[in-house]
This record gives structure tokens, sequence and C-alpha cells, in this order.
């Protein structure tokens, strides 16, 4: 085993908390230990009762709930007997009466690395809670997947905040979720009591392959590591019509629609570089979600070098093509999305209303990234203050 995860470094050594404190844990079903052994699990047979409540992001606690705005009920965990708090239901927010059941709250929690990814805004809600409540958090911490040394995008602007981008933060941060915690809490003035129990052997240049650690899906279209390496860029179809995959075995990795032509798009493409990744054109048919029912004509995005690939170049790439190209026929989805119901879904996940008119008014994605460049060297240089690794 290469890599030791946050958790199994927790139990090798003595807790830091006092005896007798009440823990709490914000997890769902993917946060296992290296023998894929239940974190949950774990903690009951060394903690006891003294593990007095659960929580779980969007998606459920089983990270059995498909799509966004797919709410899940508190509930009692039946391995343990202790409550189930819904972090992802009637409220986003932990409420004083949840943290009334615990002293520590522990986050075991797998992250894809990407700003949209809502597990991260969780965190935060939960930070908050314990800094007005007076609580502990201890963040055990995981690899990012897509590793620690590429960050990549325009940075959040405020006027686009939403459950999918709350903070000025790139696409992909290159942070682990315990890195992600220490920045938040500190330039956000979150002030949370906070601890990270860091990992043994992971490296800033390690992708989840290299960390010989078993991939569990964090959420239903995350199926596997090469998803996660493709969605800070392929997320960004979930603002449009199109199909972004889900409903295949291949969510995020294939793309289409019904009124795409692979021709025109491959040489539309051709006019920006787009290094280590490969468009092979295909026609496939989603069984639910946008698209279910109809053949659509589109691609498997193949990363063929993950050094070298840039993911949300691609699919900006492939978006701006995609739009100049059909400008009829191409659609973008319109609200509600993850909670906002006003702004066009694409400008949340985007993060910036200024991206999407660049593009659409046929602005080369080479000249976007020079005009967020200096702000992303700023980012840079702010995250490395709270590098673990």
């Amino acid at each position: 085993m290469v890599v030791t995860p946050g958790i199994d470094v927790l139990l090798a050594d003595r807790l830091p908390w006092k005896k007798g404190q009440r823990i709490g844990l914000l997890c769902n079903q993917a946060s296992v230990n290296s023998n894929l052994v239940h974190t949950r699990a774990l903690l009951r047979q060394r903690l006891g009762d003294d593990l007095s409540c659960l929580f779980s992001p969007q998606h459920g606690f089983h990270g059995e709930k498909q799509d966004n705005m797919i709410e899940s009920d508190h509930s009692v965990d039946e391995l343990t007997g202790a409550p189930v708090f819904s972090l992802y239901g009637e409220t986003r927010r932990p409420t004083e009466e949840m943290f009334e059941r615990l002293d520590v709250l522990l986050v075991d929690i797998v992250d894809v690395g990407t700003r949209v990814y809502t597990f991260l805004y969780t965190l935060a809600y939960c930070m908050e809670a314990a800094a007005r409540y007076d609580k502990k958090v201890v963040v055990l911490d995981r690899p990012n997947p897509i590793g620690g040394e590429i960050i990549e995008g325009n940075i959040l602007n405020m006027e686009y905040s939403s459950f999918v981008g709350r903070y000025p933060l790139p696409m992909r941060h290159g942070l682990t979720f315990g890195e992600l915690a220490l920045y938040l809490n500190h330039e956000y003035e979150i002030n949370a009591d906070l601890n990270v129990v860091p990992m043994k052997g992971w490296e800033r240049s390690m992708y989840y392959p290299d960390t010989g650690l078993a991939w569990v899906f964090p959420s239903p279209n995350m199926p596997t590591p090469a998803t996660a390496l493709v969605y800070p860029g392929q997320v960004l179809w979930e603002g449009t019509s199109a199909s972004e995959g889900r409903g295949t075995t291949l969510p995020f990795e294939l793309v289409g629609a019904p009124y795409w032509d692979h021709r025109p798009i491959l040489a539309k493409l051709d006019e920006t570089e787009l290094p280590g990744c490969y468009f092979r054109p295909l026609i496939f048919e989603p069984t639910s979600g946008k698209q279910a029912g109809k053949q659509c004509t589109g691609f498997h995005l193949h990363v063929t070098d993950s050094q070298t690939f840039r993911p949300y170049r691609t699919s900006l790439a492939l978006l701006q093509a995609v739009y100049l190209l059909y400008p009829e026929a191409f659609e973008y989805k319109q609200p509600p999305y993850e909670y906002e119901y006003e702004k066009l879904p694409i400008d949340l996940i985007l993060g910036d209303q200024r991206v999407r008119l660049k593009l659409e008014q046929g602005t080369s994605v080479e000249e976007l990234e020079q005009a967020w460049s200096a702000e992303l060297d700023l980012f840079d240089q702010r995250r490395q203050n709270y590098f673990i690794y």
C-alpha cells in the first residue's frame, strides 16, 4: 500500500480529543479505510457509544441519490444505531440541535478536486457551525484524485456564488480536503477549532491510480478515477441540454446530443491545442436523465496523458465549438440548479457569466486563459501556505 488515508493514521495513534467526548461523523458510503472497512464501523469498535451521530452530504448517506436537488431525509444507521442527519435535505447547514449531540465532528469525505463538487461546501457549513457552537472539527485527509500540482480555470466571481461555488476558487484547485479545510478556515475567517489528520505516503504528483488505494465512488456518477479526471471540464455540460453521459455507464466521459455532427465539431476543435486526450466519435443512448431514450451523436473523451491533459480547457473548447456550430439547436439548461432559481446554471458552473459571454463571442480559450492567469497565479501562491504535503 502506497498511501495510508487519514482514518488509518487516526486509529493507529492516540486520538486527538479527550476520552468520553461525543463524536459526530460526516461521511458517506465511500468513507472506508485502506481495507475497505467503513469508518463508522471502525469508530464504533474503538469508541462505542461515544460515536453519537452521523451526517451525510449530497447524494445521501449511501450515495444513492442520482442528481442535483434530490434530497435525503434524516434516518437511523442500521449498523451503529446512530441518527443520520442529512445535510442535503430540509437544510444544508447543521443546526444547533444537531450539534448538541457532539463535542467533536470528524470529517471523512472523498473529494474530487473540483470547485463545483458540493461536499466542499458541506464541509464549510460544518466548520461554520462548529465555530458558532464551540465544537472541534477533525478532518481525516484523503488523496486529491486528480493530483495536487496542477490548477486550472477562472476564479469564481462572487456575484455567481451558489452551492456549487461559495468561495473564489478555480475550477481545479489542487488541494486535498484537509488542505481545503485549512485554506477556507483561515482565508475566510471561519475560525473553527480545526485539526487535520494527514495521510502518509501521498505526494502532490500522485493521481489516484498511483495511491495503491481502491476507488470507492463518492457519488453515483463518479464511478472511476477516470471520471474524476475529466469532471472539472465535463461538468459544464450539466448547464446545457446536451447529455453529459448520465444514464450511461460512462458519465462525464461521454457527451453528446441528437443534433451534433462529429466531423465539423472535430474540425473546430483542431483550432485549439488540447493535449493529453482523444475525442473518439460515437453514438450513445442514455437510459435516464437528459436525452433519455434518444440517440446522441457525441464523443467518448479518452485521457491519454494525465500530466498534459487540461480538462477545463478541453471542455470549454468543445462547448464553444458546439455553440458556434449549432446556435439554433444549442440550449442552456434553465433554472433551478442547486437551489438557485434565477441565474443560468451554466453561469453558476463556470463561476462567471463573462466566461460564457466571451465563449459565445468567439474569444479563444487561450485568450480566456491569459485573461485569468494573473488571478490564478495569486491563488496558487496563497494555496501553498496550506500545503501539508
